[in-house]
């Protein structure tokens, strides 16, 4: 497996594309994405969102377009996007429309297989009603979208924000994972379990 970051967008958000000798997946779709990946000469066979918050989906349509499934938790609509929040704010973000092609269950009975590997998946809203962390268990690391990162966490003052119940579900299923398992957020460094376990202030509670 071949794991590479691409950050891009106004937001500087983090994608992140994953090769394998069974296909090819991409973690999240800031604006540029699409375009970086077919510089590469890589075809992009699953494009999964831990959200849809709209710097995450900029160019989830021109990888759909380009053949990728899309996996999500919820289905589009400028809502999730936040396009319509940031049109009253003056800040049009506009998303090319696109569909998810398959609504994902957090059961930790069923993971998610896909090119050949195996998510675990955890819904940790809070952030966003709609968000999601990939772990893999079998490499060590975990998408961990706008949940934690290093040092903080998403905000929580966005529609269907909730300090609370992103910190319970941080301590739940993130602080739960090995030590050393990679954490590889939506934006910013990568950073450990372990890590933000000992360092990060908001979760000393």
């Amino acid at each position: 497996m071949k794991l590479t970051i691409y950050t891009g967008g106004v937001c500087a958000t983090n994608g992140y594309l994953v090769e394998t000798p069974d296909g090819n997946l991409v973690v999240d779709a800031p604006e540029g994405i699409a375009a970086w990946v077919a510089t590469r000469g890589v075809r992009v066979d699953h494009l999964l969102l831990t959200h849809q918050h709209f710097d995450h989906v900029l160019d989830a349509a021109a990888l759909q377009a380009a053949g990728a499934t899309l996996h999500a938790w919820a289905d589009y609509s400028d809502e999730v996007t936040l396009e319509s929040l940031s049109r009253k704010w003056g800040m049009p973000a506009p998303v090319a429309p696109y569909r998810i092609d398959r609504r994902l269950v957090a059961d930790p009975t069923r993971p998610l297989e896909l090119c050949g590997l195996q998510f675990s998946l955890y819904h940790i809203p809070g952030h966003a009603v709609d968000s999601l962390v990939f772990h893999l268990p079998d490499y060590q690391f975990a998408f961990s979208g706008d949940t934690l990162f290093a040092g903080s966490i998403g905000r929580t003052d966005l529609p269907g924000g909730s300090h609370q119940q992103l910190i319970d579900g941080i301590t739940r299923h993130l602080l739960a994972l090995p030590p050393q398992t990679r954490l590889l957020p939506g934006h910013g460094p990568a950073t450990t379990v372990g890590e933000e376990m000992a360092d990060n202030p908001y979760l000393r509670q």
